[in-house]
C-alpha cells in the first residue's frame, strides 16, 4: 500500500500520455496487424483470408520496386550526411571569425519543411520552361537535360537534395559533441607530433561515437519512412523509379482502398524498420562502449 501512494503522482502524470499513445498509437497498430490477414477495402464487411495479402505483396511488381528504393534511398542519404556532416563539423569547430554566421547558413534549410525543400527542387529541376536549370542551359544555346525525367538521375538527385536538407541539422549534432572533447588530448597529442589527420583519426572521430549513435539513428529511420520529400520532388516517378514504400501504401489502402493489401505492407515495412533499427543500434553503442 505504501508502494501505490508513493508511485501514484508518477502513474498520474504519465496517465495522459499513456492514454493518448493507446488511442492514438497502439489501438491503430493492433487494428492494422488484424485487417492484413483480411480484405478489407476501408468501407464494406471483411473476411479472413490469411497470409494471401503478404504473399501478393512480394510478387506485386510495384511493391517489390518501392522496398528496393526505400533501402537504395535509407542507405545513401545517412552515408552522405554523416560523411559531410563530420566534415562539415569539424571545419565549422575551427578558429574562424565567421563560424557562426557560416553554422547559421547551412542549418537554415533544415529549418525548412522537407516538403517545400523538395518543391523548391522541383521547381529548379523541372524539365519545363520554368526549371532553374534547364533555363538557364537554353539560354546559353545548350540542350535541356533529363533531370527528373531520367530514373537514374532521378533517385540521385533525390538522394542529393535529402542530403542537402539533412546536413546542416546533423553537422550541428557533430558540432555540440566536438566542443565537449577535451582540449587536453589535443595538447598531449601537439607534444607527441601527431598531424591533423592523426588528431581527427584518434581523437575526433573515436569522440563522435555518441552524436553518431544519434545521428545516424535518425537519419536511418526518416529515410526509411521517408514520404514527403520523394513525393514532392518527384512525386515516385519517373514509373516507379523514386517510389517510397510509403507513397504505395498510402496510394494502395486509400487510392485504390486495398486497406487489407495496405495493412499487410506496413507491417512487413515496420518489421524491416524494427530489425534495422536494432542491429544499428547495437553496433553503435558496441562502438561507444569501446570508448569506455
Amino acid at each position: 500500500m505504501k508502494n501505490v501512494k508513493k508511485n501514484l503522482p508518477y502513474v498520474l502524470f504519465l496517465a495522459p500520455a499513456i492514454i493518448i499513445y493507446t488511442i492514438i498509437t497502439f489501438i491503430p497498430v493492433i487494428r492494422t496487424f488484424i485487417y492484413s490477414f483480411t480484405n478489407f477495402n476501408g468501407l464494406s464487411q471483411y473476411k479472413f483470408i490469411g497470409l494471401s495479402n503478404y504473399i501478393q505483396a512480394f510478387q506485386t511488381k510495384n511493391v517489390v520496386q518501392s522496398f528496393k528504393n526505400t533501402l537504395i534511398y535509407a542507405v545513401s542519404v545517412p552515408v552522405l550526411v554523416t560523411f559531410l556532416a563530420i566534415l562539415l563539423a569539424v571545419i565549422l569547430s575551427g578558429k574562424m571569425r565567421s563560424r557562426n554566421i557560416q553554422r547559421a547558413i547551412f542549418f537554415f534549410p533544415s529549418v525548412i519543411s522537407s516538403l517545400f525543400v523538395g518543391y523548391i527542387w522541383n521547381f529548379i529541376l523541372s524539365a519545363s520552361k520554368y526549371g532553374l536549370v534547364n533555363s538557364i542551359l537554353t539560354g546559353l544555346g545548350l540542350e535541356k537535360l533529363p533531370l527528373l525525367s531520367d530514373p537514374e538521375s532521378a533517385m540521385v538527385l533525390l538522394i542529393l537534395a535529402s542530403v542537402w536538407c539533412n546536413l546542416g541539422w546533423h553537422a550541428s549534432i557533430y558540432i555540440a559533441n566536438i566542443q565537449t572533447i577535451s582540449p587536453e588530448y589535443y595538447e598531449a597529442a601537439e607534444v607527441d607530433g601527431a598531424s591533423a589527420w592523426d588528431k581527427f583519426r584518434y581523437i575526433t572521430f573515436p569522440m563522435l561515437a555518441p552524436a553518431m549513435t544519434t545521428s545516424v539513428m535518425l537519419l536511418l529511420t526518416g529515410s526509411l519512412k521517408a514520404f514527403d520529400m520523394p513525393f514532392a520532388l518527384t512525386g515516385g516517378g519517373p514509373g516507379y523509379s523514386t517510389t517510397m514504400i510509403t507513397q504505395t501504401i498510402i496510394t494502395e489502402g486509400i487510392g485504390a482502398n486495398r486497406v487489407g493489401f495496405a495493412s499487410a505492407m506496413a507491417f512487413v515495412f515496420l518489421f524491416t524498420i524494427a530489425v534495422v533499427s536494432t542491429l544499428q543500434t547495437k553496433f553503435m553503442t558496441r562502438r561507444e562502449d569501446n570508448l569506455q
